[in-house]
């Protein structure tokens, strides 16, 4: 969980994943790190506090990784001037909001470990759970951490494993029986591309090619911004290996259990992406359609709060009849410089981001679907804003279930204190927000969003977590 008091007191009650990674080989040697810039830039809204680029040339001299991270969107961080300087046609990229670790420049990833064998760098989406005991363990050992995120100890138990093996592969492999939790991994080595996958699937991973390109990325938007055709998803506990005779695979920490994240697709994934085969957009559109079924009201006008909400209000229009409209206008350009703002200015922070069309709602009965309540604090505000713009009604309903539980694999649900849903009926959420009704989606429907499939996590809602959590809430940052 992120231990920014800057960006947890102003961004109160939006859910965040932790990162997104992307890595590339080009067979014919050609530099790849404006492709893995335009990858990153695809998976920006999956981490926007900080990002890297790290490159190898398979040609030259093992060892020899050239990196750039810093703090900061990718348009940021990244200028003309660091490109001349990244050559190299085998790469991996990063963008990061942490959920583990301080948001510290040495948390940045990926991380570059340079040891016996070599050179490994590392991108990681996720967050483990035993990351005290494997952390210990590389600690009675002698090793000395340069950064407080699970991703370093991660790297580290390949490496170590790596001088016990014959290949980069196989010491991820045998480092994957020690990991327990969420992890989706770009590793890339002098001469390799490794991707890796939990064996649960908590978080996505897709393989793409272009021409004689191999692309591994958290989600097929980023193919689709490097020109790259989706070849298919990087099974649940699968490792993949990519070198110059292509794709190579291995599938023995493949189990029957999976848990995919089900708010990947509610929320954290673009809409024009595809994980493990469902289509996000199609997702939503069934998210509200459900809830059209199951909340219905008499209302004038369907809206959707920007951007994850847009789909869903379009299912709850089709399936209700009533008119879809835009009510809001989102500023697209609020970037790192802005979630710096004094406490005083926390009222107004809702209204920068979001605007109401006054002449939509003006006198209207306005159904408002978003796709969650964390807090609660911006979903008032939001209620408010369409009030004070003229609607006479505003019904709020939202695209998932309530937030009950916190999340321990890579998403950033806070402590059940701090849940609206925790401790308040419905109907107490509901005057809180001063909606005039309130809906959820049923936790009984949630598997409709990906086509009936029950492999999915939804302990954030049920508390029925896939793997037994930490006794003690171990998110924050992990100092011995």
């Amino acid at each position: 969980m992120n231990n920014s008091n800057i960006t947890t007191n102003y961004i109160s009650d939006e859910i965040h994943e932790e990162c997104g990674v992307f890595g590339i080989y080009d067979l014919d040697g050609n530099d790849v790190a404006t492709s893995i810039y335009y990858g990153l830039f695809a998976l920006q809204h999956r981490g926007q506090e900080s990002c890297g680029i790290a490159v190898s040339d398979t040609e030259g001299p093992k060892g020899s990784v050239k990196a750039h991270k810093g703090m900061g969107l990718v348009n940021e961080v990244f200028t003309p001037e660091v490109f001349d300087k990244l050559n190299g046609n085998i790469g991996v990229g990063h963008v990061r909001y942490s959920t583990a670790g301080a948001s510290t420049h040495e948390n940045t990833q990926p991380l570059v470990l340079n040891y016996v064998k070599g050179t490994l760098a590392l991108a990681h989406n996720g967050n483990l759970i035993n990351t005290p005991e494997l952390k210990d363990e590389l600690a009675y050992t002698g090793a000395i951490f340069q950064t407080t995120i699970d991703s370093e100890v991660i790297a580290y138990h390949i490496a170590r494993e790596r001088l016990k093996t014959g290949s980069v592969e196989e010491a991820v492999k045998n480092a994957m029986l020690k990991l327990k939790g969420a992890y989706s991994l770009v590793i890339m080595s002098p001469r390799k591309l490794i991707g890796a996958r939990d064996p649960f699937g908590f978080h996505p991973l897709c393989i793409g090619k272009r021409e004689n390109t191999y692309v591994l990325a958290s989600e097929s938007s980023a193919l689709d911004a490097v020109d790259a055709e989706f070849v298919r998803d990087v099974l649940p506990g699968e490792v993949v290996m990519i070198n110059k005779d292509g794709i190579h695979s291995d599938l023995s920490m493949a189990q029957p259990k999976k848990a995919k994240c089900i708010f990947e697709y509610i929320y954290f994934a673009r809409p024009d992406s595809c994980l493990d085969n469902v289509s996000v957009y199609n997702s939503r559109i069934m998210a509200g359609r459900i809830l059209a079924q199951t909340h219905p009201v008499e209302a004038d006008l369907v809206v959707g709060v920007p951007d994850s909400g847009n789909a869903a209000a379009m299912g709850y229009s089709f399936e209700s009849g009533i008119q879809y409209a835009t009510a809001f206008v989102k500023n697209s350009y609020v970037g790192r410089t802005f979630i710096k703002p004094k406490q005083s200015m926390r009222e107004s922070s809702v209204r920068i981001k979001l605007n109401v069309l006054k002449d939509v709602v003006k006198g209207k009965r306005v159904i408002m679907i978003d796709d969650s309540i964390v807090r609660g604090t911006t979903c008032e505000r939001i209620v408010r804003m369409l009030k004070n713009a003229g609607a006479t009604e505003v019904h709020v309903r939202i695209s998932s279930p309530p937030f009950l539980h916190p999340c321990y694999f890579g998403t950033d649900v806070p402590s059940d204190d701090q849940l609206i849903a925790h401790n308040n009926t419905v109907e107490r959420i509901r005057e809180m927000i001063g909606a005039d009704s309130l809906g959820y989606l049923g936790v009984d429907r949630l598997s409709e969003l990906i086509g009936g499939d029950t492999g999915f996590c939804d302990a954030c809602f049920t508390g029925n977590y896939p793997i037994e959590p930490p006794k003690e809430d171990i998110r924050g940052e992990y100092e011995k």
